[in-house]
């Protein structure tokens, strides 16, 4: 069979990339190849459109294999990962009772988030009462103030448990820097906690206590290669201040998880975690850590090549999910889950689409737990390790994350992750893509599904908000050093919208009229545009005249007209419809017509277009017609 296949392929005469050059010129008709084909990403570099195997000629990373230094193809030789559900655990028992639901439901790793003042013995064996430790992934997150107290309790349950240790895996989320990343407020005393909590947990080989929780640095609106150059930097800085501290390189690497988030970026995504275990590879081997038992996974200078495998956990992004049209997060949620599981991480949280509005509830939790059993029960992920492997595509991909990474990571590890949250070098960075990730989406060159395009027009949300409780512990309070922001790409055009249910919806009318192709696609374009806003749109079939047509807005009650027809006719139509509507409406003309500068010069105003920024317009007429 094989022999057949060399032979059909024989018949074809092979290609090369000056053809395909000279044919894709050809086809561009004069067009420049690079600002048409070429894409400029966010990270940095260069992706062009179509890649060949002389593209990957000598990259090292196409040689590794899964399980194999320095891990791009994975820390392991399969593909399964730990399916993981969080509980907030308000009572004790009931949070045991859902556990053990779960279980039973095709999860294998829990993650409980427990309040500090509920940290005790009697509480966390109540909470663990039924679970066999050696058969379940056991995380905990909770108060910073009380993690060494939880973790000493945790050390005496899984010895008082009589399971084997070296089978029981879990982490404590206790990050050193979550006071500066997250409410503004110094870290002081960082090295010494953390050398210690690594001290009470060292009973446990692999149960992980120090968190690097880049998936905050995602939720706050990082581009991909920020995300991964400032985890390593974090990572680092644990490293070496505890090296120097006096720690074994070998017990501080392997009790680090690594908490990434997962964008929208599909196969950005899969080469950013292919990337992450890489460079942290490169970076734990650099501390020549020596094995403490016996083992074959040894280097030249018989280092631990264990350590330099990075245990990755991955959660589905909060950034790009939305209050309005919500359904759309498990599509986002479901293509960020086979980013990932695809990539080959250790453990994935999919969050429930629901968690924008309210707290999840047994439906959210019920699907965002089958998104992940359906890629191994039905597709069949968890069996085929680094299928990605040896595409063109994604191995310059994983390369060139790689390379804008690791300069990130040098200039931020100079001056030390630490000092450079202190100084708000990395909070700054992280907003300045944020702001230019809200620009987007509100000249919609990044899309929102029923947000900023194609929105539900009847959906209705304030009802649906519930309020989420603050924390209580002033934590946050005059704080003395900048955090990381906090809104979703959606936030602007969500308060744009709950402000218009508030008030009542404005009336916006379609004015269609002359060329039948122009009039119908402006309207359609005009009717999205103002439903972001949550506007009531009155669409219609078109119009004879123009006076007809303002004389039907009227009769509408409209608040709004949008004169919707062909460029040429709006020198005619446009004067005439502004003339009838001045006073009584305000006056839209759908387009970007030539005579725009014309039209303005009679005292049209408004315009909406293509280039136009939505959310700065909808603004606009909110202030107009006094909503707040």
């Amino acid at each position: 069979m094989a022999n057949q296949k060399e032979k059909l392929f024989s018949d074809f005469p092979p290609v090369s990339t000056e053809e395909w050059m000279a044919k894709i010129t050809a086809d561009l008709k004069g067009a420049d190849f690079e600002k048409k084909l070429v894409w400029k990403t966010n990270e940095g570099f260069k992706v062009n459109p179509f890649y060949r195997s002389e593209n990957i000629e000598g990259m090292a990373t196409t040689m590794s294999l899964p399980g194999e230094f320095p891990y791009v193809r994975g820390t392991k030789k399969d593909n399964d990962w730990y399916t993981r559900q969080d509980i907030s655990v308000n009572d004790v028992k009931a949070a045991n009772a859902k556990a053990l639901d779960v279980l039973n439901k095709g999860v294998n790793s829990l993650g409980f988030s427990i309040d500090g003042d509920d940290v005790n013995t009697e509480n966390i064996n109540t909470l663990l009462k039924g679970i066999m430790p050696e058969c379940v992934e056991l995380n905990f997150s909770t108060c910073y103030r009380k993690s060494h107290e939880l973790a000493k309790i945790l050390v005496d349950w899984y010895k008082a448990s009589g399971a084997d240790l070296l089978k029981c895996f879990g982490s404590i989320n206790y990050d050193p820097f979550k006071p500066l990343l997250k409410k503004g407020r110094d870290a002081e005393g960082w090295i010494e906690k953390a050398a210690e909590i690594v001290k009470i947990a060292a009973p446990l080989p692999r149960f992980r206590v120090l968190a690097v929780n880049a998936h905050a640095i995602n939720d706050g609106g990082a581009y991909i290669y920020q995300e991964l150059g400032y985890a390593l930097a974090n990572g680092n800085q644990l490293m070496s201040a505890l090296v120097e501290a006096g720690l074994d390189a070998t017990l501080v690497a392997k009790k680090i998880k690594f908490n990434f988030g997962i964008g929208g970026n599909y196969f950005m995504e899969i080469a950013k975690f292919r990337t992450a275990r890489w460079l942290w590879a490169e970076i734990i081997a650099a501390y020549k850590p020596k094995c403490d038992h016996d083992c074959s996974n040894e280097g030249p200078e018989n280092e631990c090549r264990c350590a330099a495998k990075i245990y990755a956990h991955a959660q589905t992004s909060t950034f790009n999910k939305t209050i309005y049209d919500a359904h759309v997060n498990l599509l986002r949620t479901q293509t960020e889950a086979m980013s990932a599981t695809i990539a080959g991480i250790n453990s994935l949280t999919v969050r429930p689409f629901d968690e924008t509005y309210k707290a999840s509830d047994d439906f959210s939790e019920r699907i965002a737990r089958n998104q992940q059993l359906l890629l191994k029960e039905e597709c069949h992920f968890d069996k085929i390790t680094d299928p990605s492997a040896g595409s063109y595509y994604i191995e310059n991909l994983t390369k060139s994350i790689a390379e804008q990474a690791w300069a990130l990571f040098l200039a931020t590890d100079e001056k030390g992750f630490y000092e450079a949250l202190k100084a708000g070098v990395v909070q700054t960075a992280v907003k300045e893509s944020a702001d230019n990730r809200f620009k987007a989406v509100a000249t919609r060159r990044e899309i929102l599904l029923g947000t900023n395009q194609f929105p539900n027009f009847t959906e209705k949300a304030d009802s649906k908000i519930v309020e989420k409780e603050a924390c209580g512990c002033g934590c946050g309070k005059d704080a003395p050093y900048m955090a990381l922001p906090t809104d979703r790409l959606a936030t602007a055009f969500e308060e744009l919208r709950l402000a218009t249910e508030k008030h009542g919806a404005p009336t916006v009318f379609m004015l269609t009229i002359g060329n039948l192709g122009m009039r119908l696609a402006r309207a359609q374009f005009s009717s999205n545009f103002f439903a972001c806003a949550g506007y009531k749109v009155i669409d219609n079939l078109g119009f004879q005249t123009v006076e007809e047509g303002v004389k039907a807005a009227f009769e509408k009650k409209a608040d709004i007209i949008v004169l919707c027809s062909s460029d040429d006719e709006y020198t005619t139509y446009a004067p005439e419809a502004h003339k009838l509507a001045q006073g009584k409406a305000h006056f839209v003309v759908a387009g970007a017509p030539a005579s725009m500068d014309e039209l303005k010069a009679q005292g049209i105003e408004h315009f909406i277009n293509v280039k136009s920024n939505v959310l700065d317009t909808l603004r606009t007429f909110n202030a107009k017609l006094g909503i707040n």
